[in-house]
């Protein structure tokens, strides 16, 4: 068994999970009407077909409460995201106060369906309460910050973002110890990377710029060759280099896999491999992410599908341990 000691930011994000683990967990009551809340899920279940095919084609893999639930996780998310996305106005932050108090009450409003299916989860599951304020406050940092300068400011608003998503979905699925968490933050800042790299444009033109400042600048690249669009030699070895340190994330984050309860392996599994090939998609479109947005068409995703069960069964109960001193 081997012993690996996490560079600094993962060190510092792990800090940030252990506190969200201490934390409170959500009361494990639930008052609301049982019809009311098939509802609520259904809402939840529509709301996460409609944007994510992948991530509902993934959580179909898992059993019906786990998969409802996270559904409604992936519905809070999006809300989240959605009220910082959709539009300029200048009440975002008041609008996204206001739906953070339904979205971390235990009794929110019987009309916000997503608020009530997440509650629901949440008590449910025992997800603790202090991982969805990380979302939110990684949510909020959109309307004040839109460039960073190195990857390690980077990796901390992906943990934000992202790892905290992989965290509370290892309540719903279950764990065996806090020795997963490392591995989950690591699978969540390889999924944001991955939406970072393939959405490039799409930031770009809502004013935004993900990409490490001092990564383009080691590789001669500058704002004015984003906006140019164009792919590049030294835009090449940019993508090149993300890519590759995206996919070593993806490698490390695996053995975490094993480190779930069975009966939800293959739908992570299917999630983080599925993810992992839209990089596959942008390197076969030569780094062009300006002009299409890289993707898995359905076959794609289909055929993929075997394999991963094979790879998630084969998932041995070995993992790379961290120094936690």
């Amino acid at each position: 068994m081997t012993l690996q000691t996490a560079l600094p930011w993962e060190a510092r994000l792990v800090d940030l999970a252990r506190e969200g683990l201490n934390a409170l967990s959500a009361p494990a009551t639930t008052a609301a009407d049982p019809a009311l809340l098939r509802r609520a899920y259904q809402a939840c279940a529509e709301i996460t077909r409609r944007h994510s095919r992948t991530f509902y084609l993934a959580s179909g893999l898992l059993p019906k409460d786990k998969r409802r639930a996270a559904r409604a996780l992936y519905a809070f998310c999006r809300v989240s995201d959605d009220i910082v996305d959709r539009s300029l106005h200048a009440g975002r932050l008041d609008e996204l106060d206001a739906w953070r108090r339904r979205a971390l009450a235990v009794h929110p409003p019987e009309a916000d369906l997503v608020a009530l299916a997440w509650a629901d989860t949440r008590a449910r599951f025992a997800i603790p309460t202090r991982y969805a304020e990380q979302l939110l406050d990684g949510v909020a940092c959109d309307l004040s910050q839109s460039r960073y300068e190195t990857f390690d400011e980077l990796a901390a608003y992906a943990y934000a973002v992202a790892s905290t998503v992989g965290l509370m979905a290892m309540h719903i699925i279950g764990f065996r110890g806090p020795e997963a968490v490392p591995y989950a933050i690591k699978l969540g800042v390889a999924l944001q990377m991955t939406n970072i790299l393939r959405d490039v444009s799409e930031d770009w033109k809502n004013g935004r710029l993900y990409l490490p400042q001092e990564d383009l600048r080691r590789f001669g690249l500058t704002e004015a060759d984003i906006a140019s669009a164009k792919v590049t030699p030294a835009w090449r070895r940019f993508m090149r280099f993300q890519i590759e340190r995206v996919r070593r994330l993806y490698a490390e984050s695996w053995p975490g896999i094993a480190m779930l309860e069975a009966d939800g392996r293959f739908a992570i599994a299917a999630a983080a491999d599925l993810y992992e090939a839209i990089l596959e998609d942008i390197e076969a479109h030569d780094y062009d992410v300006f002009s299409r947005r890289a993707h898995l068409s359905a076959w794609g995703k289909l055929r993929r599908l075997p394999g991963i069960w094979l790879k998630a069964q084969a998932l041995e109960d070995t993992v790379i341990w961290y120094d936690k001193e």
